[in-house]
């Protein structure tokens, strides 16, 4: 057995050149999206509505980061809020999830809220970009790394603010993950009842906030492993204090 780390940095960006390897990853996306092929899956006993190779990545982050408090906007039926709460738990640190959602549905607050690792989070109703909602997020944003993911409206007006409004939080290391940015490279009538779409959607935020900081770089090599993401372009690392 060698004694060689496993990853290949260098092996993962010529699988991403590969065209015929894209090609067939880029496919696979499109034919399985309309399946919801997103919603497969739970996360200890929630449902997480993300892709697998998505989770793994937030866990390699996370695990890498070592961060005391995430900020989680659009939490949905939790599952990413306990993926998250489950990490940090592992941590053992104080670590606490801070999520933001403009509805909790009842039954998804009281799953939320029973589940073992309720001590960990933070639950926020309201819109992420409610100027109230922010103040009520930045006292619980504890001394330490900060992590923030971004999973609500994606439209490119409301995922701008919310860069605007939380990326500051985030610490030098850690990371901004801007979630569904593949909006930007799917069919034009793939959101038919959404307000986004080509040309309006977290990817087009994302290009315009990266043109007006130099705090944030898009993380590559994480999207040289995946090839199968919702966030191409999505994973931004926080590089200057």
């Amino acid at each position: 057995m060698s004694d060689r780390e496993p990853y290949d940095s260098d092996l993962a960006r010529r699988m991403k050149a590969d065209a015929a390897v894209t090609d067939a990853a880029r496919s696979f996306f499109d034919v399985t999206a309309p399946y919801r092929y997103s919603y497969n899956f739970t996360w200890l006993g929630r449902p997480i509505i993300q892709y697998p190779q998505d989770i793994i990545a937030l866990q390699e982050i996370v695990w890498r980061v070592r961060p005391r408090t995430i900020v989680e906007t659009g939490i949905a039926h939790g599952g990413s809020t306990v993926l998250f709460a489950s990490l940090l738990e592992l941590l053992g640190d104080d670590g606490r999830v801070v999520a933001v959602d403009v509805d909790i549905r009842p039954h998804n607050r009281k799953a939320i809220e029973e589940h073992p690792l309720a001590k960990r989070i933070d639950l926020i109703e309201g819109s992420s970009v409610d100027a109230a909602v922010i103040e009520q997020v930045r006292p619980r944003v504890q001394p330490g790394a900060v992590m923030v993911v971004l999973d609500s409206n994606h439209t490119r007006s409301h995922v701008l603010a919310e860069l605007e409004a939380y990326s500051p939080l985030v610490t030098r290391g850690s990371y901004l993950v801007v979630m569904d940015t593949v909006v930007e490279h799917m069919e034009e009538d793939a959101f038919p009842d959404r307000p986004w779409g080509r040309g309006d959607n977290p990817l087009v935020a994302v290009r315009e906030f990266l043109a007006r900081t130099d705090r944030f770089a898009v993380d590559d090599e994480m999207e040289n492993k995946l090839l199968i993401t919702v966030a191409p372009s999505g994973y931004l690392r926080c590089v200057k204090d």
